[in-house]
């Protein structure tokens, strides 16, 4: 090694590295190096190689070097019941289908196959962290531990019955513990408090959360203002809004992580642009439940952080962060009649630097900068589907997709590499998968009789 060289364990390089980090977009023939975890420089090839010596060498020869997808809202081991109830109104959904086969199948057992494959998913997709709201919250940590993504993971608390807890009392108590137990203890985990959604959990309870949040210096993640029947239900109730709910007991000055926000008022985007919160834009779900658009051309232009999500699986059906991005740039066109709302660079930065923002990862991710954790992805360039490429960030919004992800690193560790996922052992986990398919196929079956 030379003598004026820096010792680091890896260079990735890419035909095409798009930072995200607001200056140098998109550098042509570049490289990021990386030691221990995080990204110590961003250059072009010349610069860094001379620069830097590393143990380790990712070509970059027809791929795009980019910052990984941050998937703002899900619920992983819904992967599950991908499919298992669909076209159907939203709380026609989730009390007649989702609630009971929660009740009867959710357990340890359901939420590990679950989380594993869920994270299969997100690792073969390109999306590097997540953040989680689902039951068992314990047992997702370790899924994510095993398999190297990032998440915030989020307890949830609701105040009827539910997987595990006779209702709002013990998951408070539960949720508590988990964030007691893994806060600090992992680089990769951020615990957090999740109640459900202000139709599911009282102002009284939401307020107790924000109080705990604030004492445990934790983020919240919520379902808030997602549809017309939760509108109507508040403002029966308190005769405020959702967002104007948040504000009353707190939320807003906590790191909130709201998935949905399809119905803020002006009102409430200047809330929202003024606080800790942070909305995540799931338009697949939402158009899927018929839920509505949300705003983004006006949250944006108000200053709200938003990002993207997928929600989960069994409202999308899966955890393609390319199909939010692509959505997300073309729904606000059309709806809106203005093709230059959500530009492509404006989608790309929701579902990366914008996205991690939103969630409170801002400083550790969502963009290749020096400081950061290396988390990022290669974008094969091969298929003659991308050619020719005059824009690359256009190119990556509105032509690439989950199948052209080559590449999955995080914290500086290879999860997958020439499109093979390296932490999940997929033969064993197809076999889990179909053995709680059967139970479920069986139940259904049944309910059609």
């Amino acid at each position: 090694m030379a003598e004026d060289k820096t010792a680091v364990d890896m260079v990735v390089h890419g035909r095409y590295v798009v930072t995200m980090d607001g200056t140098r977009d998109v550098i042509e023939n570049g490289a990021v190096a990386v030691k221990d975890g995080a990204i110590v420089a961003v250059g072009t090839d010349a610069e860094i190689a001379a620069a830097y010596d590393a143990r380790e060498s990712v070509s970059g020869e027809g791929r795009v070097l980019m910052p990984g997808f941050v998937n703002g809202h899900t619920h992983t081991a819904m992967v599950l019941f991908r499919g298992m109830a669909d076209d159907l109104a939203l709380m026609t959904w989730l009390q007649e289908y989702i609630f009971p086969m929660e009740g009867r199948y959710v357990d340890p057992a359901f939420i590990e196959v679950g989380s594993e494959l869920a994270c299969w998913e997100m690792i073969q997709g390109g999306t590097t962290s997540f953040v989680d709201m689902y039951f068992y919250p314990e047992v997702i940590a370790g899924v994510v531990d095993r398999c190297g993504l990032r998440a915030v993971i989020a307890a949830p608390m609701i105040d009827f019955p539910s997987p595990g807890f006779k209702g709002w009392d013990d998951s408070f108590a539960a949720g508590v513990k988990f964030v007691e137990d893994w806060q600090g203890k992992h680089s990769r985990i951020t615990p957090a408090l999740a109640p459900h959604a202000p139709y599911t959990v009282s102002k009284e309870h939401l307020a107790q959360v924000t109080a705990k949040a604030k004492e445990l210096g934790a983020p919240i993640s919520i379902h808030i203002a997602e549809d017309k029947a939760e509108l109507k239900t508040v403002g029966d109730k308190y005769g405020i809004t959702s967002i104007e709910l948040m504000q009353e007991v707190g939320m807003t000055d906590v790191t909130t992580v709201a998935a949905h926000v399809v119905w803020p008022t002006e009102s409430d985007m200047k809330t929202l642009a003024a606080s800790k919160v942070g909305a995540i834009h799931n338009p697949t779900s939402n158009l899927k439940t018929a839920a509505g658009i949300a705003p983004i051309p006006a949250m944006l232009a108000a200053g709200v952080k938003v990002g993207l999500g997928t929600d989960g699986a069994a409202s999308n059906n899966d955890l393609d962060m390319w199909e939010e991005l692509r959505l997300a740039a073309l729904l606000h066109k059309g709806a809106g009649g203005d093709p230059t709302v959500v530009p492509a660079r404006a989608a790309l930065n929701m579902a990366t630097a914008g996205g991690a923002e939103a969630v409170g990862l801002g400083d550790v991710t969502g963009s290749l900068e020096a400081g950061k954790r290396a988390d990022m992805i290669q974008v094969s360039l091969d298929s003659l589907r991308l050619s020719p490429l005059y824009d690359v960030m256009s190119q990556l919004v509105y032509a690439a997709g989950a199948r052209d992800v080559v590449t999955t690193i995080v914290d500086g560790k290879l999860l997958m590499a020439d499109g093979k996922v390296l932490t999940v052992d997929e033969d064993a986990l197809r076999a889990k998968v179909k053995a709680v398919a059967d139970k479920i196929h069986a139940d259904l079956d049944a309910k059609k009789q």
